[in-house]
């Protein structure tokens, strides 16, 4: 990976891994053999401890297993019977912990600055590399991107026969390009090119956050054949500019088979709760306290009305017929933020066709154990339109909204990308001291 130093030096122009402790059980499966492609990977064990239910925390082990294989869940009904793709919101060492997760109906894995800092200031699995890194004079920003790709590649292994089976629809890994370029347009090209050929997997989503100055990245970086993962999208007005950089992206490529250039839209649901709820309460009518926990389902509903307007017609047409595959659209921030709602709020009422919901742990576990597997992103458009009406009638800005979390969004990946890279900093000093 001569190339991957380069990660670390691209700079604006212009200025494991611990589970949710919402996973209950310590239950583990056998699995002799989830697919032949991923034979080399060590058998799973799994324990089951009758007072709790079934739980997807695992434990790899060296030898073992009884030839069984994990049951059917509500994940395979889900893609199976309409359409969407389940994905797990989580990545750590070692990767073959994904191993049962796949076995269970999970089709792809998501991942952001968030996670790595977890993952990595957290565990000991990275120790090993990262000394390695240390003692070859490796500089700290070099050796996270080192970390990080190893995972990413890892995990690409594992999910590439779902790449195949599904002919480069599903199976995909996303990895993010430095937070601390999301107000840069040509460097986030030039990164996202970089972190794409370091990877260099068929399967890898390389993720561009849907910032206004990254809005023609994502356009170059499409143009240039790379898939992407457009991550938060807070609005239904930067949804559609991410569609039409997209687009753009897939006219602009000049490819004649355009099959495996890819995308999806992560449009973010709870944080928006979060925020409308707040503002809501502020406003203290009957009418504004009626609307809480109503608003993001509502926006992500309108959302999938304006992607079926927009992978239709003539121009979306034409590239069908050299390859193109929609855009999907991804439900991310899918976890319940306030206790008071149903742990499943911003899944089941986002189930549809050409879809994917990326859930982590919490979000998970309550799915697959009480979620109800049938079609309802459209079931309520009008619904949705009322309550999308009556929150601009109190005075909300639904594009004013979407700028403030995507501004925190960005600056919270900032800041766990920082805050890792001080972690980093410590245990490199920590090591040099105990060599001396």
């Amino acid at each position: 990976m001569a190339s991957i130093s380069n990660l670390t030096n691209l700079t604006p122009a212009t200025s494991t891994c611990p589970r949710s402790s919402s996973v209950i059980p310590r239950s583990f499966v056998n699995i002799r053999s989830f697919n032949a492609k991923l034979s080399s990977a060590s058998h799973l064990s799994i324990r089951y401890n009758k007072q709790t239910r079934p739980s997807l925390f695992v434990r790899c082990s060296a030898s073992g297993g009884n030839g069984s294989t994990a049951k059917r869940t509500t994940l395979h009904d889900l893609y199976e019977k309409e359409g969407q793709s389940p994905w797990y919101d989580n990545l750590c060492r070692p990767v073959t912990d994904l191993i049962p997760f796949i076995a269970r109906g999970v089709r792809g894995v998501t991942s952001n600055p968030a996670i790595f800092q977890k993952a990595i200031s957290t565990s000991d699995a990275y120790n090993d590399q990262f000394r390695t890194l240390v003692e070859s004079g490796t500089a700290i920003k070099k050796a996270y991107w080192e970390l990080v790709v190893k995972d990413i590649q890892d995990a690409c292994k594992l999910f590439e026969p779902i790449y195949d089976q599904t002919d480069a629809e599903d199976g995909y890994v996303s990895v993010e390009v430095s937070p601390l370029l999301a107000d840069d347009t040509k460097t986030t090209v030039k990164a996202a090119k970089l972190l794409h050929k370091s990877v260099n997997r068929r399967n890898v989503y390389i993720k561009i956050p849907a910032t206004a100055p990254c809005i023609p990245s994502i356009r170059d970086v499409i143009a240039s054949g790379i898939s992407v993962n457009v991550t938060l999208i807070f609005s239904i007005a930067r949804y559609e500019a991410v569609i039409d950089a997209y687009l753009d992206g897939l006219e602009a490529s000049g490819l004649d088979d355009l099959s495996r250039v890819t995308s999806v839209a992560s449009f973010f649901v709870s944080r928006v709760d979060t925020l409308m709820d707040k503002m809501l309460e502020k406003i203290g009518t009957p009418e504004a306290l009626d609307l809480r926990g109503k608003a993001a389902v509502a926006q992500a509903a309108l959302a999938y009305q304006l992607y079926q307007k927009k992978f239709s017609g003539p121009r979306w047409e034409a590239l069908v017929k050299k390859g193109a595959k929609k855009q999907r659209l991804l439900w991310a921030s899918t976890s319940v933020k306030n206790p008071a709602y149903s742990d499943t709020l911003y899944v089941a009422p986002l189930i549809g066709p050409d879809t994917v919901s990326t859930m982590p742990d919490q979000a998970l576990e309550a799915f697959i154990d009480h979620g109800t597997v049938k079609r309802t992103i459209d079931a309520n458009v009008s619904e949705a339109e009322g309550v999308y009406s009556a929150l601009e009638k109190l005075g909300i800005d639904w594009n004013k909204v979407g700028e403030q979390l995507e501004e925190e969004g960005v600056d919270s990946f900032k800041k766990s990308f920082e805050s890792l890279l001080g972690t980093l900093q410590d245990k490199a000093n920590s090591l040099k001291l105990a060599s001396q």
